[in-house]
């Protein structure tokens, strides 16, 4: 087809990116280790880890995997926060010759059994904080082998130690539970430095992850993503911010990562944990984004260049009192990723801290990266940028075919970075995918002719008032450009008149903000059918665990209480 954006893209961004460099992904691990070995790979409670260090210890604990008998392709479970443990998890199944099976650990234990059991996962390494939730659905899962880890497990025996005391016995955060015959982390570590690490024959098509859906429109699926989707991914994101970094790497400071978002969401995990190994940068693990005060106090600590985030994230960063103190004078690249950025948080963040917000655009079927904005861009564009190397994207109708350039219709994508399909789903994942291998994302979009996408929303997300589509993030983005107010979402209610009607969800930064001053805004800035009818203040919106709002949940609570009327 014909990839007339080619022409958009920064000096030096190749149009093809060559997945045969590397015959797997433990490949480019190893020689990232081997590479990088003295440099810092990551930090976390001020307890730095070298590559080499990472490289030892996950030979370790895959000589100790394997010593349990698990086959080659054995699904094995992940279940912490971004604490050491966890990139070294990663890496040790990864070359044991297993898949990954990353699991969000803020799990309720329906979720967690619906994922254990539909993986077929046989082994799980968790933190020993979400033993209890473990302990609830284990019968029900085929998990055989359980590793538990402990926040101090890597942090020096005297402080390892006193962190555990305070994590269990003074915060209480460790319920009560009982998994016998679990391995600990670090006896897992000992045991398996006894062993040899055997080297099972790894090729492209091999499974990687099982990376599973948020489950914001039901069950979560898991995506296959291959060791030729992850290369592929990193390829493109690495020669995407080249012009940027590319000089950088060259000079005697190491680059530093801030990994706040979850590694187990697939943002963090490719654009961090892999990227960041593949260039040697040194990731400053952020095991609570949650807790803002602790991420400040972390961000003060180190010199940070590249800050991937989601617009809720950057949001909360820019309302903390003390985020606008920190040095931002090392800071060259902003990624936002995972919703919509939205213009007012993009303009406030770059008088902030002098950095431009370059958005882009992927899911987990794409491992994630399939679109971004040029990394040497100098002004906010509003969309989620060009298709990156080796991909082609499509705009298309309900029948599948393409709709005129600047046309509204569906995402697709095709590339090397799009997932093998829906883990034991052939039904959903033919679904998914067009006759020519276009894999269809349920988001609507429009390609101009310079080949920049915008999103206008989710295909479900859409709101029909009168015959006319609504789409909440044209909403919402107005709205968060009215001052005092600090997070918004809406969604269509059923109306009698209109079929659905707009309501909208504000919180408030400045207490002063009213419903009749938010009406009458609406009514200076939306045509009729597009203006909110109900105003709801919340003191938070529901979130997902990397900070996407969860419209799907505000529909849930409407229809709970329309159902409690009748």
């Amino acid at each position: 087809m014909d990839r007339f954006w080619l022409q958009s893209y920064s000096k030096g961004v190749p149009a093809e990116i060559d997945c045969t460099r590397y015959t797997s992904l433990v490949e480019m691990l190893e020689e990232a280790f081997s590479t990088h070995a003295q440099a810092h790979a990551y930090v976390c409670m001020d307890r730095f880890l070298s590559y080499a260090e990472v490289d030892a210890m996950s030979v370790k604990l895959g000589a100790w995997l394997q010593s349990t008998g698990l086959k080659k392709g054995a699904r094995v479970a992940l279940m912490m926060p971004n604490i050491l443990q966890y990139p070294i998890a990663i890496a040790a199944v990864l070359r044991a010759g297993y898949v990954v099976v990353n699991v969000n650990p803020l799990y309720k234990p329906r979720e967690l059994r619906h994922q254990l059991a539909d993986s077929g996962a046989e082994a799980i390494i968790l933190l020993e904080n979400f033993a209890c939730t473990l302990q609830s659905v284990l019968e029900h899962t085929q998990i055989r082998h359980i590793v538990l880890a402990s926040i101090g497990d890597l942090l020096g025996s005297v402080k390892g130690a006193m962190v555990n005391f305070a994590v269990r016995r003074i915060k209480r955060m460790v319920p009560p539970y009982a998994l016998p015959g679990a391995t600990r982390f670090k006896q897992a570590l000992a045991e398996g430095g006894e062993l040899e690490l055997q080297r099972p024959a790894l090729k492209h098509d091999d499974i990687a992850f099982l990376q599973y859906t948020g489950g914001t429109t039901g069950l979560a699926k898991g995506a296959i993503l291959t060791h030729r989707n992850i290369i592929a991914n990193v390829l493109q994101n690495e020669s995407w911010i080249a012009p940027v970094v590319g000089p950088r790497l060259q000079s005697a400071e190491q680059l530093n990562f801030v990994c706040a978002l979850p590694l187990y969401h697939i943002f963090a995990l490719t654009a961090c944990c892999m990227l960041g190994t593949k260039l040697g940068v040194m990731n400053i693990l952020i095991p609570n984004p949650r807790d803002i005060d602790g991420l400040v106090k972390e961000l003060a600590k180190y010199p940070f260049h590249l800050l991937p985030a989601v617009n809720t994230l950057y949001n909360a960063l820019l309302n903390h009192p003390d985020f606008a103190k920190l040095d931002f004078s090392h800071l060259l690249l902003c990624n936002g990723g995972g919703m919509a950025v939205q213009q007012v948080v993009a303009e406030r963040w770059r008088a902030v801290t002098g950095c431009l917000i370059n958005e882009g655009y992927g899911l987990s079927e794409t491992s994630p990266t399939a679109t971004a904005n040029p990394a040497d861009a100098t002004e906010f564009s509003g969309t989620i940028g060009l298709p990156v190397s080796s991909t082609d994207i499509v705009i298309i109708d309900d029948a599948n075919n393409p709709v005129p350039l600047g046309e509204r219709g569906e995402i697709a994508i095709r590339g090397p970075q799009v997932m093998a399909g829906y883990w034991n789903k052939p039904e959903e994942t033919a679904a998914s995918m067009t006759a020519d291998g276009f894999f269809k994302t349920g988001d609507i979009g429009i390609m101009d002719a310079r080949g920049y996408i915008r999103i206008v929303d989710r295909k479900k997300d859409m709101i029909l008032v009168s015959g006319f589509n609504v789409y909440p993030s044209e909403i919402e983005s107005v709205i968060m450009a009215f001052p005092g107010v600090a997070e918004c979402a809406c969604i269509g209610v059923p109306d009698a008149h209109s079929g659905e009607a707009v309501k909208l969800y504000v919180v408030r930064r400045d207490a002063s903000v009213t419903e009749e001053a938010l009406l009458q805004y609406c009514r200076e800035q939306f045509t009729g059918y597009k203006r909110p009818h109900l105003i709801e203040f919340r003191n938070e919106l529901p979130k997902s665990n990397v900070g996407k709002i969860l419209r799907r949940e505000l529909r849930e609570e409407v229809l709970a209480a329309s159902q409690v009327r009748h």
